[in-house]
């Protein structure tokens, strides 16, 4: 089950319901185990493949690729420029990035109209529930929600 919990947002003061995290995160050991019980594959191996994704993915990213991984989606940099602009676009250089992000886009299959039929990613079968009194929701890690974008979840 997923969880949110109320948000008064200060842009118009209205109420949102806001997704939260709970408990820890999930580790790379964790998700080796699970899927070492789901295949052929060894917890060790699927461990050390796991552990390796991030540097093969970052090293074809910083090749300027996109990383598209099957039943996940595809990760791709941007690149956030100084505030100060330049009036030439002959002074234009890398000079001017200041910050580089990863996105995310999540996979998606549509139906033969070209709807969107499902994101991987996204379950099928949410259950949102409030998250009860008293009960602490885990803080990202990183890069976490702007909290004025009223109405995402």
């Amino acid at each position: 089950m997923a969880f949110f919990k109320k948000v008064k947002k200060k842009v118009n003061g209205l109420w949102y319901p806001q997704s939260v995290t709970v408990g820890k995160p999930i580790t790379t050991d964790e998700i080796a185990d699970r899927l070492a019980k789901i295949s052929t594959v060894s917890r060790a191996d699927t461990y050390a493949v796991l552990k390796e994704l991030g540097g093969v993915m970052a090293d074809y990213m910083a090749q300027g690729r996109t990383v598209k991984l099957e039943g996940l989606g595809t990760y791709y940099y941007t690149a956030n420029a100084s505030k100060n602009g330049v009036d030439d676009p002959k002074k234009v250089d890398a000079s001017l990035i200041s910050d580089v992000r990863v996105r995310f886009i999540p996979e998606i299959t549509r139906t033969a109209s070209g709807r969107v039929a499902s994101r991987s990613l996204v379950s099928d079968n949410i259950f949102w529930m409030e998250l009860p009194d008293g009960v602490e929701s885990s803080a990202p890690d990183e890069g976490g929600g702007d909290e004025e974008r009223p109405g995402e979840l």
